[in-house]
């Protein structure tokens, strides 16, 4: 009845993906580099406590992402985030410090990306954009809050905006990602929806929950709702909005 992924965020997304849809329940060992899913839903590394958690037998329903027929469990998006996935995928190490070598490097080489987004007839966003995530959690994982308003029962498809900003202020963009408050920035869009979407780039380079992938020019996404069954931790915190405020750099 209850399934254990061990590992990081690629073989947790393996894993739901077989369980999405059979009323099975998923639990979370995390040992990856991230862990963005595992952190949202209150997963420790820890194996007793696991055991504990796993006795009680409770779980909650959450919201799945299809992108192109693919399942999406934490985020998927293109942009940033997306250049360093393949990046990475082609590295030989891992770690935090890894990724954060290569988010520098190809941030200073990032070149604006033509981003359209399509709502049956209407065009929600037609702008050049640094990344645009699809976000069915907050995080990327190693607490970098891409979405900070989003939440993985809302029924609804959270997309993230960062449009271009000048270089100088990389630094604080970073320090906004790791406080939660990437929401304050001018520079920053978060749209919500119910409706299924279309993205229209020509941009292949594509991630879902970090692992690299390529895409074609239009890539339809819908949010299935109640779509997978989580163990619920005595760590979980029903998440909350945080209330935009006044936008700024």
């Amino acid at each position: 009845d209850i399934f254990v992924a061990a590992g990081g965020d690629g073989t947790v997304h393996s894993v739901a993906s077989q369980l999405a849809g059979t009323g099975k329940i998923l639990a979370v060992l995390p040992t990856g580099s991230g862990n963005g899913f595992a952190r949202e839903l209150g997963f420790r590394p820890n194996l007793k406590k696991l055991l504990g958690d796993i006795n009680r037998k409770e779980s909650i329903n959450i919201d799945v992402i299809d992108i192109n027929d693919n399942l999406c469990l934490n985020v998927a998006g293109i942009g940033l985030d997306s250049i360093v996935a393949h990046s990475f995928d082609k590295l030989g190490t891992r770690g935090f410090w890894s990724y954060a070598v290569l988010t520098m490097i190809n941030f200073f080489r990032l070149k604006p990306i033509r981003v359209k987004l399509l709502c049956r007839d209407d065009i929600l966003f037609d702008d050049d954009v640094f990344v645009l995530t699809v976000a069915n959690t907050r995080q990327f994982g190693h607490r970098a809050y891409i979405a900070p308003d989003a939440s993985p029962n809302d029924g609804l498809l959270n997309i993230a905006i960062l449009k271009p900003f000048p270089k100088i202020l990389f630094p604080l963009f970073i320090l906004r990602l790791f406080t939660k408050r990437l929401n304050r920035s001018k520079y920053f869009i978060h749209l919500k929806t119910d409706r299924d979407v279309v993205i229209k780039t020509d941009e292949k380079r594509f991630h879902i929950d970090g692992e690299p992938v390529l895409m074609p020019e239009e890539i339809p996404v819908r949010i299935k709702k109640d779509a997978l069954k989580i163990l619920k931790t005595r760590h979980y915190r029903e998440h909350v909005s945080y209330p935009q405020k006044e936008s700024d750099n």
